[in-house]
């Protein structure tokens, strides 16, 4: 895999597929390798998908300083990968987690920005809500699943402190479209993907600071696709509607039928709502 090197020496890797102009990705996890974003749903037919794999996770090196796995610490490392590839802008995607990044480097470095893209995002760095309700709400679109009964009582718990060991993974299927084999075999991947002990300095204090970040989104010139699921309790569409709203030029698309991972519960649609965006046909 390519490497480069970080401002404070840490080498770190980047995963590629597909051909043609580059589209940086950052995962999310947080702090999971790159390796399960694949080529998104067919995406690098269209595009050279150049995939982060953050300091600690998958090929990148363990840091010397353990404290910069806090998401603003990141930041250098976006840029460095960018001054690495010799692109003077980025097209950015960032899944989940990735997003908190995404925003961070965009508000510090807007002008190395085209275009940014967040799929399902994470709401930390934007510093909005998503409650119970909207969780559980979007949860009960599954009610005709064979596992609803079992995940929708451990998702109660969840959402009411009272988790218990099994709960995370009886809400498991609601992250996905379809849970078949294939989705459960994904999830297990990932889990072995992600670096726990960076996970959880990954949002440590100072990490954000929501109202700056918010003044720096309406400031933003260059477009912005926010995508969301409309089955993903982890990122509820009501939200994310909020979320596109903070922006100044923002599309907004909910793929229908989708969870966490849009890319793969409808590859076709996926793809085609992101290259139209990136084609310039918003």
């Amino acid at each position: 895999m390519p490497t480069f090197t970080a401002l404070d020496g840490t080498r770190l890797a980047h995963r590629g597929a597909g051909d043609g102009a580059p589209l940086i990705c950052l995962p999310g996890g947080p702090m999971q390798s790159a390796a399960y974003l694949g080529d998104l749903g067919g995406l690098g037919a269209h595009r050279r998908l150049v995939g982060l794999d953050p300091r600690g996770t998958g090929e990148s090196a363990v840091p010397a300083d353990t404290a910069s796995y806090r998401c603003d610490r990141q930041v250098d490392d976006v840029e460095s990968l960018r001054a690495h590839l010799g692109l003077d802008r980025i097209d950015l995607l960032a899944h989940s987690a990735g997003a908190n990044l995404a925003l961070l480097y965009a508000a510090r470095h807007p002008d190395r920005v085209a275009s940014l893209l967040l799929i399902t995002p994470s709401v930390y760095a934007a510093g909005l809500e998503i409650t119970a309700e909207d969780r559980l709400a979007t949860a009960r679109l599954r009610a005709g699943e064979p596992w609803f009964a079992s995940g929708y009582a451990a998702l109660e718990a969840i959402t009411s402190g009272r988790a218990a060991a099994d709960s995370w993974q009886l809400v498991a299927p609601f992250f996905h479209a379809r849970w078949d084999e294939d989705a459960r075999a994904f999830d297990e991947e990932g889990e072995k993907d992600k670096n726990q002990e960076a996970a959880a300095a990954y949002a440590t204090e100072g990490a954000f600071d929501p109202a700056a970040t918010r003044r720096s989104l309406a400031t933003f010139s260059f477009p912005v696709l926010l995508l969301a699921g409309e089955l993903d309790l982890g990122a509820p569409p009501r939200v994310m509607r909020q979320f596109a709203e903070l922006f100044t030029k923002a599309e907004f698309v909910v793929q229908p039928d989708a969870g966490h991972f849009p890319w793969r519960d409808d590859p076709g649609r996926f793809v085609t709502a992101v290259t139209e965006f990136l084609a310039g046909g918003r």
